[in-house]
């Protein structure tokens, strides 16, 4: 199965999954717990954290926030963005400094290669209804992986200002997302 038809199925789940089908949540799990387990399996072992531990963090985390995922999306740049985050949390823990691209963990999402479907996913669509400083704020911290000192040095903004700007625009992209207030 390639990349394209593999979020088509993914997809095709979550909508099912969140109108209530069961086996269809299950389903999918295990498809993402497949996915998970080859994209952090280098980068976990190389810090030493466990593997399966951080793979079971983020389905938690992923059950937790399925609700925040934006119906007719892909699935794939939603899942990456929560184990990109669930990855540098279980660094910070070990006290290590850890920077991951989001891009590296949707091109792992993919195990048999090929086209990445997860960038078929338009971002820019999605942040378009952020104020330019909002979003060049959730570009830095959220897609580049710039801590908020260093995405303060680089916006020329107090380290506060960036953590403040960043809470508001996430909860302002939650709210449209709840809301379906995004273009398409």
């Amino acid at each position: 199965m390639n990349p394209a038809e593999r979020e088509q199925e993914w997809t095709a789940l979550m909508e099912q999954s969140l109108q209530g089908d069961a086996a269809a949540y299950e389903k999918l799990l295990v498809l993402l717990t497949v996915a998970l387990r080859a994209a952090v399996r280098g980068r976990a072992t190389g810090a030493g954290l466990e593997p399966e531990d951080l793979v079971q963090e983020v389905l938690l985390a992923l059950h937790l926030k399925r609700s925040t995922w934006v119906r007719g999306t892909p699935v794939a740049p939603w899942v990456a963005a929560i184990a990109r985050n669930k990855l540098v949390d279980a660094y910070r823990r070990r006290g290590q400094r850890v920077e991951v691209s989001i891009e590296s963990v949707v091109e792992t999402l993919w195990v048999d290669g090929g086209e990445d479907a997860g960038r078929t996913h338009d971002l820019d669509q999605l942040l378009g209804g952020l104020n330019p400083r909002q979003r060049e704020v959730v570009e830095a911290v959220s897609l580049q992986g710039y801590s908020a000192r260093e995405a303060a040095a680089r916006l020329q903004m107090s380290e506060v200002a960036v953590r403040v700007t960043l809470h508001r625009s996430l909860k302002a992209l939650a709210t449209m997302f709840r809301h379906g207030c995004y273009e398409d």
